[in-house]
């Protein structure tokens, strides 16, 4: 008796042992084959197998088996009816062959397992209560016991975890996959409908412009009406450029000097003729001293760009646009306040989300494709600085970014942002 439990013991913490083993293991054929060997080992048995349902053929397949043997075995179909693996598949129970039992037995054994088989262990697989296979060992010198059955049930838990990690990272990589096909031909679209609408876009203005000075008055707001749209719809082709540049590498910085009070003032007078065209006042206040930090002026003046051009858009006639920049502490911090229509609050924490557009009927009014403050924070942040908003529906918006004053003072406040959401300045 103390043999026997000494036996027991023995396999058990082998068993242990191969449990640990096998989850450090991540590559799926070599690890069912370490079960099936570890299960032939640990019950005495010759060979083992694991054999999984194919639903396209209603069957069940090898997946594992002696090495030997395997090639053939997995151009077996192994039906679910009138089969021993099958019984435990349907049946969601183990099934114990002994030697000595009905020869027709073997003879069905023989059928699913491709050999000669006398004796036979198998258990069902069981993922989340629903059966996906069976786990089988055969041909056991002397009978099964059910520290055999406890043992196999083990080993087959092992090999379902092995066979449902494989599934799901297979089903990740494929969607990874899809997803990066999805974004190349996304980026191409946009850089074929940027690139090929600007040259025919060109014609259209340069020949309406030309017309504008030649044709009758009767005529001239027509030709105005052209001009208008062509311009519009120039903006948005620059969007789809500006979002192809960042795409394709334009996220790198070009590190310089930057008078902050030049670039704003720079920037806000090539919106002077939009705010005269809706009617809007707009005012710029930046102080004559020079404001100075280490950044990439060009990509700075996009996002401000951005931030000016959505400010005049949303705001109605007779409504005012203030541009702002100032000194604090660590920062040079620019605002944008407008008085126009106003973000609700539910909505403000998705408005730099790419594509994203604010109340769809009001933006369809107003036109825009909803990524020039998704672009703007991308450039904000690429610098180290961070962006936000501060609005109230029918009142009006406050848009403030915050740039570092240099390389030294960008990888501080990258430690800062990530633990302390308060803005620079508030």
């Amino acid at each position: 008796m103390n043999t026997e439990y000494s036996d027991y013991t023995r396999r058990l913490e082998r068993l242990l042992e191969v449990c640990r083993i096998l989850s450090a293991n991540l590559e799926i054929e070599p690890l069912l084959q370490s079960i099936i060997e570890m299960a032939s080992e640990l019950t005495n048995s010759n060979a083992s197998y694991i054999l999984i349902y194919d639903e396209e053929g209603a069957c069940l397949r090898h997946i594992a088996g002696p090495w030997y043997q395997l090639e053939m075995l997995q151009t077996l179909a192994v039906p679910l009816e009138r089969s021993i693996l099958g019984w435990v598949y349907s049946h969601n129970e183990p099934r114990v062959v002994q030697a000595g039992e009905d020869h027709r037995l073997y003879t069905a054994l023989k059928r699913e397992l491709g050999g000669e088989t006398v004796s036979l262990l198998a258990v069902p697989m069981i993922f989340r209560g629903t059966t996906i296979g069976v786990f089988a060992a055969a041909n056991k010198a002397r009978d099964y016991t059910e520290e055999d059955l406890t043992i196999l049930e083990t080993l087959a838990s092992q090999a379902v975890i092995a066979i449902r990690n494989e599934k799901w990272l297979g089903q990740a990589q494929a969607a990874y996959e899809k997803a990066m096909e999805l974004d190349r031909m996304k980026r191409d679209f946009i850089a074929i409908v940027s690139h090929e609408l600007r040259t025919p876009l060109g014609v259209v203005l340069g020949h309406a412009s030309l017309l504008a000075e030649t044709c009758a008055p009767e005529e001239k707001a027509d030709l105005d009406t052209i001009v208008r749209n062509a311009l519009r719809l120039r903006e948005i082709i620059q969007d789809f450029a500006d979002l192809d540049k960042f795409e394709r590498g334009f996220g790198k910085l070009d590190l310089k000097p930057v008078d902050m009070s030049q670039l704003v003032r720079q920037t806000a007078a090539l919106f002077s003729d939009l705010a005269k065209d809706h009617q809007v006042e707009m005012l710029v206040q930046a102080p004559k001293t020079r404001l100075m930090l280490e950044g990439d002026a060009e990509k700075i003046a996009i996002a401000l760009r951005n931030l000016i051009k959505n400010a005049i858009t949303f705001t109605d006639p007779g409504g005012r646009v203030v541009i702002g920049v100032e000194a604090i502490p660590g920062y040079i911090k620019v605002t944008v306040l407008d008085t126009g229509i106003g973000i609700p609050q539910e909505e403000q924490q998705k408005i730099f989300e790419r594509f994203y557009q604010v109340e769809k009927h009001m933006t369809r009014r107003h036109g825009g494709l909803g990524v020039g403050l998704s672009i703007a924070k991308e450039l904000i942040e690429l610098h180290g600085g961070r962006i936000w908003v501060e609005s109230e529906e029918g009142v009006g918006s406050r848009f403030l970014f915050a740039l570092p004053l240099n390389r030294a003072q960008a990888a501080a406040a990258g430690q800062v942002f990530q633990t302390k959401p308060a803005k620079p300045g508030q």
